[in-house]
């Protein structure tokens, strides 16, 4: 996936968002974009999704310049956007059944997605019935559904509570592992950043830029449970946290 000289706006008037941003993106990378509000990182989310297309620049993914939303680049917003009318089952069902696969098929599917996220004792269960988690949980599952090589993120834990948000953390590092998806995932917490992506990108105020690229490995991925946990006291996790930290905070804005 690559962004080229990506200039973007929304309207002719206003200033950019974006003004020639470059970013190329590897399969396989969990690359985490933090910044301060306003700073055009939910905008390159929908560029690539392909909601909006750039003014100035292009978007490709595979090969080919994203013209349109497609089903091999999934989205996760902050707040669910599930149809409650639905059980989980069939949120998670909707997509495939929209590709045409067969019920026997897509009730294999949701098995083993709902079996992934740890909702296979909720599947019948409508959505307005979960827990704030349990329908971020499904959200993951339902973009999962259609096998996407790409899911991009937009701060989808940033509504839950402290306790709920690191778990949900874990788990998505552990379906990435398991999924070898790329993600793209946008974060205003420089500690879930880094705790989760193999590359943090930091970027600047409007007009939004890349102010810092850094490739660290995985902290959260590379190990599990409690040890997992701990690297966010380690002295390199700590060390690479103040440098994205005094890097956003001199581009005029600090980020928690």
């Amino acid at each position: 996936m690559s962004l080229a000289n990506i200039v973007h706006s929304y309207s002719r008037e206003a200033a950019p968002v974006i003004d020639g941003l470059s970013l190329s993106i590897e399969p396989g990378e969990f690359v985490c974009l933090v910044g301060p509000s306003g700073c055009g990182k939910t905008t390159l989310l929908k560029l690539v999704a392909g909601f909006e297309f750039p003014e100035g620049g292009q978007v490709v993914v595979d090969g080919s310049k994203v013209e349109r939303p497609d089903g091999d680049r999934a989205v996760v917003f902050q707040h669910s956007n599930l149809f409650p009318w639905l059980s989980v089952r069939g949120n998670v069902e909707l997509g495939p059944k929209l590709a045409g696969i067969g019920r026997a098929e897509r009730r294999e599917i949701s098995d083993r997605l709902l079996d992934m996220v740890g909702l296979e004792d909720a599947a019948e269960k409508k959505t307005w019935e979960l827990s704030g988690g349990m329908q971020q949980r499904c959200s993951i599952a339902r973009a999962l559904a259609t096998d996407p090589a790409i899911i991009l993120m937009d701060e989808p834990f940033g509504a839950l509570d402290a306790i709920t948000r690191e778990r949900l953390q874990d788990e998505i590092l552990d379906i990435w592992r398991n999924s070898k998806s790329t993600i793209v995932f946008v974060t205003h917490g420089v500690d879930e950043a880094l705790y989760l992506g193999t590359r943090v990108v930091v970027m600047g105020d409007r007009p939004g830029r890349i102010l810092l690229d850094l490739p660290i490995g995985s902290f959260g991925a590379e190990t599990g449970g409690d040890v997992r946990r701990s690297v966010r006291d380690s002295t390199a996790f700590l060390d690479l946290k103040r440098k994205v930290r005094d890097t956003i905070g001199h581009s005029g804005k600090e980020e928690d």
